[in-house]
């Protein structure tokens, strides 16, 4: 590999609000994305929100001259969602679905059956491998009341988890997708400080776009006042991330968002504003390699962190208990109540209000069931996050009190993302 290689890499971002009959002009949007998509060549173009298939499939055969590569992420009852088409081989794809995705008898959310995920292509370009993420996190949707928020919090762990362990043989990561996290959130200060990625918006020296690169805002016609909540002016909740491996540095060259409007002053391709990043990737001159120092203070704000996810998660599980418990009260109660009314029944007396009541008696049961049930599993589940937690907070707490020769092999799992290899 040449001393003065450069990689340019043109990346486009979009939630693509595609719900079969819900999601307004879903069919004259998809086939304006498509042709702005071929216009502009992309290296990569990484969509969420593409619920149906066969919008898939047609911008699959509209966009195959210009990207000749494409993969739809399957999971869940509706579908992740999630599609990528590539200029650029794919050489290897996968995907995760988070463990968590909210509650199936909150009907209206959908959430759960999306089977929300993380999809993973890798790519070969220049001799370098690229790990490129897609994700869509569970939706917020009351931040006053947030009945989510531990769900979310596991699925960024998750997701920095699979991103930290399915990434140590690439040269370049990227991460893309509709996060559904504030910057300053919890979950994504999480992901960010676990993984080491950095964010294209805060770093880029060229942007151009909505203000304070927010990707809903109120300008566009398909955004309503309620879906912004406390943020009248708007909300930055997708995301281009990035980092470099192996002894090479990256850049945001440019970042550009849609401002309620298609780039040609159009309808917009949706309610969220598309992302374009272009990123460089080159060797790192000497000096500017980044050097490993692993202090009490660069190790500080991951304990800081992760200290705030264990709690969060913690109050999650206890929140996950007591609705099991009582659930268990009301399989209790049923039970209870079936085995009044078969006694009544064989007793003969008032035996036509006890057969009545039977059905009711038998839903309660099994509706109890069933809820004991999922929020056992809840409760499993956001106790196996707040354990890996545990373990790599208590790791971060020894790196700090052994110091700096210690710390490089006790925080590797952060570090081995950021430090510089030797060629």
């Amino acid at each position: 590999m040449k001393p003065n290689f450069t990689l340019r890499l043109r990346v486009f971002n979009l939630n693509c609000w595609g719900i079969p009959y819900l999601s307004k002009h879903r069919a004259d949007r998809v086939k304006r994305l498509g042709d702005f998509l071929n216009l502009e060549s992309f290296d990569l173009a990484l969509l969420e929100e593409v619920w149906s298939e066969q919008d898939f499939q047609y911008l699959r055969q509209k966009l195959l001259p210009t990207y000749p590569a494409a993969h739809y992420f399957r999971s869940g009852i509706i579908g992740s969602g999630l599609c990528v088409f590539s200029k650029h081989p794919i050489q290897e794809f996968t995907q995760h679905v988070f463990t968590l995705n909210g509650y199936p008898y909150m009907i209206h959310h959908c959430d759960w059956f999306c089977g929300k995920a993380v999809g993973l292509l890798v790519l070969h370009l220049s001799g370098l491998v690229l790990n490129a993420y897609v994700t869509h996190l569970h939706a917020e949707y009351n931040r006053q009341k947030d009945i989510y928020l531990a769900h979310r919090v596991a699925q960024a762990w998750e997701l920095a988890q699979f991103i930290h362990h399915t990434s140590k043989k690439a040269d370049v990561v990227l991460l893309c997708g509709d996060l559904n996290l504030h910057p300053k959130d919890l979950g994504c200060r999480l992901l960010k400080e676990w993984t080491g990625l950095h964010d294209a918006y805060l770093e880029t020296r060229d942007f151009k776009g909505s203000e304070e690169g927010c990707t809903m805002v109120p300008k566009n016609c398909y955004v309503k006042p309620q879906d912004l909540g406390p943020f009248p002016l708007g909300i930055r909740i997708d995301y281009v991330l990035y980092k470099a491996v192996s002894g090479l540095y990256i850049s945001c060259k440019t970042l550009k968002t849609t401002t309620g409007h298609d780039p040609y002053s159009g309808p917009p391709f949706s309610d969220h504003e598309a992302l374009m990043a272009t990123l460089c990737v080159r060797h790192s001159p000497p000096q500017h390699n980044p050097s490993p120092t692993h202090g009490p203070a660069e190790s500080s704000p991951l304990t800081s962190v992760l200290r705030e996810a264990w709690g969060e998660v913690d109050q999650g599980m206890a929140q996950a208990h007591w609705w099991a418990t009582v659930a268990g009260y009301a399989i209790g109660l049923g039970l209870l109540l079936l085995a009044l009314l078969c006694a009544l029944a064989a007793g003969g007396w008032i035996r036509e209000a006890a057969l009545l009541l039977w059905t009711p008696s038998v839903g309660l049961v099994l509706g109890a069931g069933a809820f004991h049930l999922f929020h056992v599993q809840e409760a499993k589940s956001l106790c196996k996050t707040r354990t890996e937690l545990q373990h790599v907070l208590g790791r971060a707490r020894e790196a700090q009190d052994l110091g700096p020769e210690s710390q490089p092999a006790l925080l590797l799992g952060r570090q081995e993302g950021e430090r510089v290899e030797e060629q």
